[in-house]
C-alpha cells in the first residue's frame, strides 16, 4: 500500500490547528507586557521568551511523538504509573477548569465587554457571558472530528488576519523607538527574566496535553501510525517559527509604545491603550474581537485534549462527561475572578514546569537509555523538592515565618534558586545518578545473561 503524502495544504492545516490551539490571549498580552517593562533590554529578554515560548512547545511536541504517547500519562508513566496518573491529571486540572479555560474567558469579558458595561452590571455580564462562552465551546466540540474544521479553517485564520492587520499598521506608524526605560527585574538578567515570563503563557504543558488531538487529526487526514510523528515535527516547526514572529512583533510592540504611554499594570491593559491609538472608539471592539478569537480557539483545544486524555486514563467515565466536567468547572472558576486565577496560577506553574521540561528531555533522549524507569525517577526525584520551594517562594503562603524561613535556606545554599531555577543543579545530579544506575543495571543483566548461555552451553 502507498503511503500517504503530505501536501502543502495539509501542512499548513496542521500548523495552523497546533497555533490555534495554544495561541491564546496570555499569548497575545504577555510580549506586550514583556516589551514595556525590558525596555532597551528587549532582545536578551525575547530570547528568553522565546525560549519557553516556542522552543520547549516544540520539544514538548517532539517528545511525544519520539515516544509515539497517546498522552501526557505516556510520557511520564516510565516515573510510575501513579505518578503518570496525577501529572496528568495534574497538567489537564491546571490549564483546564482551575486556570487556563477559565482565565479564557476571564480576559476575553475583561478586554472586550467590561468596557461597555457599567460597574453594576459587570458580575451579571460576566455570568452570562462565561455561560456562552463555555456553552458553546462545548457544544463545537462534542464530535471530536469537528476539531480541525473549527479551528484551523474558519476561526484561526480570522484571529491570525486581524492580528496581522494591528502588527501592520503599528509597523508603520510606530509610537516611539526602542531605547526605552528598563523595568529593575530586567536590568540584569533580562534573559532569565524572559524565560520565566513564558511559564505564563503554559505552552509548555499544553503542548503535552494538547498534542494527542493532534494526533488525531492527523489520523483523521489518513496518515498512518509512523508517519505521524514526521508530520507533527514539520507542522510544529513551521507554526512555532511563525509563533516566533509574532511575539517578536508583539515585544517590539511594547517597547515603542513606551513612547506614547506609561508602562500599564498589565498586558491587557497595554494592548488596549495601544489598539485604542491606531483605531480611536473602535479600538475596544476591535480587541474584544481579537482576543475573544483567541481565547476561544485555545478554550476548544484544552476542552478536547482534557476530555481525550481523562478518558483514556479512566475508560469507565465516557469522553462526554469529561467534556461536561471541563465546562462546567470553568464556568464556576472564571466567575471567580481573573485577579485570583492569575495569582494562584504563577506558583502552580513553578511547581509543574521543572517537572515538564525534564520529562521532554528525558522522552528526546529516551532512545539512548532505553526509557529507563531508572533514570526517569533519579532526575523526578531530583527536581522534586527545589520544584515545591519555588512554588512556595511565590505563592501567597511566604508570608507565614515558617515558609520564609525554608525559602531563605533554599536561596542561600542551592544555585540559581533566587534567579528561580534552584532545579537545574539537583536536575543535573539526578540525571548523572540515573545514568550511573542504568549503566550498573545493564552490565549486570548482560553478565547474567552471559552466565545463563555459558550453563546451557555446558550441558
Amino acid at each position: 500500500m502507498v503511503e500517504k503524502k503530505l501536501t502543502w495544504r495539509q501542512l499548513l492545516l496542521i500548523a495552523s490547528l497546533i497555533f490555534g490551539m495554544f495561541f491564546g490571549a496570555g499569548n497575545l498580552i504577555f510580549p506586550v507586557q514583556l516589551g514595556q517593562l525590558s525596555g532597551s533590554n528587549w532582545i536578551p529578554a525575547t530570547l528568553g521568551f522565546l525560549v519557553t515560548g516556542t522552543v520547549v512547545p516544540f520539544l514538548a511536541m517532539l517528545a511525544v511523538s519520539v515516544t509515539r504517547s497517546r498522552s501526557v500519562y505516556d510520557v511520564a508513566q516510565p516515573v510510575g504509573h501513579l505518578f503518570g496518573v496525577l501529572f496528568l491529571v495534574t497538567i489537564h486540572l491546571t490549564i483546564g477548569p482551575f486556570f487556563g479555560t477559565p482565565r479564557t474567558a476571564a480576559t476575553a469579558f475583561s478586554m472586550g465587554v467590561a468596557p461597555f458595561l457599567a460597574p453594576r452590571d459587570q458580575q451579571l455580564g460576566m455570568l452570562v457571558f462565561s455561560a456562552l462562552f463555555f456553552g458553546l465551546a462545548y457544544f463545537l466540540t462534542i464530535k471530536q472530528s469537528q476539531l480541525t474544521k473549527h479551528i484551523g479553517k474558519y476561526l484561526n485564520p480570522l484571529f491570525i488576519g486581524l492580528l496581522i492587520v494591528v502588527l501592520l499598521v503599528a509597523l508603520f506608524m510606530p509610537m516611539g523607538g526602542t531605547h526605552q526605560v528598563v523595568n529593575t527585574a530586567y536590568q540584569n538578567n533580562a534573559g532569565l527574566q524572559g524565560v520565566l515570563d513564558g511559564y505564563n503563557t503554559m505552552d509548555g504543558l499544553a503542548l503535552l496535553a494538547l498534542a494527542v488531538s493532534v494526533v488525531y487529526a492527523v489520523k483523521g487526514l489518513g496518515f498512518r501510525d509512523h508517519q505521524i510523528s514526521k508530520v507533527l515535527a514539520k507542522a510544529g516547526l513551521l507554526s512555532i517559527i511563525f509563533e516566533a514572529v509574532i511575539y517578536t512583533s508583539l515585544v517590539l510592540l511594547g517597547v515603542s509604545s513606551l513612547g506614547k504611554f506609561k508602562a500599564a499594570a498589565n498586558g491587557g491593559d497595554a494592548f488596549a491603550q495601544i489598539i485604542a491609538h491606531f483605531a480611536g472608539n473602535f479600538g475596544t471592539a476591535l480587541t474584544g474581537v481579537l482576543v475573544t478569537l483567541a481565547v476561544f480557539t485555545t478554550a476548544m483545544g484544552l476542552f478536547v485534549s482534557f476530555a481525550q486524555d481523562l478518558h483514556l486514563a479512566f475508560p469507565k467515565v465516557s469522553y462526554l462527561w469529561f467534556l461536561r466536567l471541563i465546562a462546567f468547572g470553568s464556568f464556576v472558576t472564571a466567575n471567580a475572578g481573573l485577579t485570583n486565577i492569575v495569582a494562584w496560577s504563577v506558583p502552580v506553574l513553578m511547581l509543574l514546569y521543572p517537572f515538564a521540561l525534564v520529562l521532554i528531555l528525558l522522552s528526546l533522549f529516551s532512545n539512548y537509555f532505553n526509557r529507563s524507569s531508572l533514570v526517569y525517577r533519579s532526575v523526578v526525584i531530583g527536581v522534586a523538592l527545589p520544584a515545591v520551594l519555588d512554588a512556595l517562594a511565590n505563592s501567597p503562603f511566604m508570608s507565614n515565618t515558617v515558609v520564609q524561613g525554608l525559602v531563605s535556606a533554599y536561596h542561600q545554599y542551592i544555585p540559581f534558586s533566587a534567579l528561580g531555577f534552584g532545579w537545574l543543579v539537583p536536575g543535573l545530579l539526578g540525571t548523572i545518578v540515573g545514568f550511573v544506575l542504568y549503566a550498573f543495571a545493564a552490565t549486570t543483566q548482560k553478565q547474567q545473561t552471559s552466565l545463563s548461555v555459558g550453563t546451557v552451553s555446558d550441558r
